[in-house]
């Protein structure tokens, strides 16, 4: 397994951040790395979401967990490896939350594809986690 986490503190409320990541399509608006972006089908587990990074192919996850308003957790199927995004707001204190993103990549494969694109895939977590805070408290 190959796995890297970051995490940011907040003023914003779990909801205000559960809000901007139901709402896909919004995305791009605090995410960079998503050049276009389409979820099919409610935001919630099963469904599927097709994003599109700046100058690169379309990637599709797969929602595989969705609890209002603490996480998410979406899948990339690669075959051999699987991308597992744990996304996940709690409070810190009365009026601060902790955002944290968690990537796990798992399989066989795991270990020779973990360190050869698992840097690339979360090399934003900090940039996306503070524009994520920034919206959410409503700087941005």
């Amino acid at each position: 397994m190959w796995a890297v986490e970051h995490s940011v503190e907040t003023s914003a409320p779990a909801q205000a951040v559960w809000r901007l990541w139901a709402d896909v399509e919004g995305w791009p608006q605090w995410n960079a790395g998503v050049e276009r972006i389409e979820l099919r089908g409610p935001f919630a587990i099963g469904s599927t979401i097709l994003m599109t990074p700046p100058s690169d192919e379309p990637v599709e996850l797969r929602i595989a967990e969705a609890v209002e308003p603490e996480l998410f957790v979406d899948e990339a199927d690669g075959g051999d490896f699987v991308v597992r995004t744990t996304h996940r707001v709690e409070a810190v204190g009365e009026e601060r939350s902790r955002i944290t993103y968690r990537m796990e990549i798992t399989g066989p494969a795991a270990e020779t594809v973990g360190p050869e694109i698992g840097p690339e895939i979360s090399g934003d977590f900090p940039q996306v986690l503070a524009a994520l805070a920034a919206r959410a408290e409503g700087r941005a």
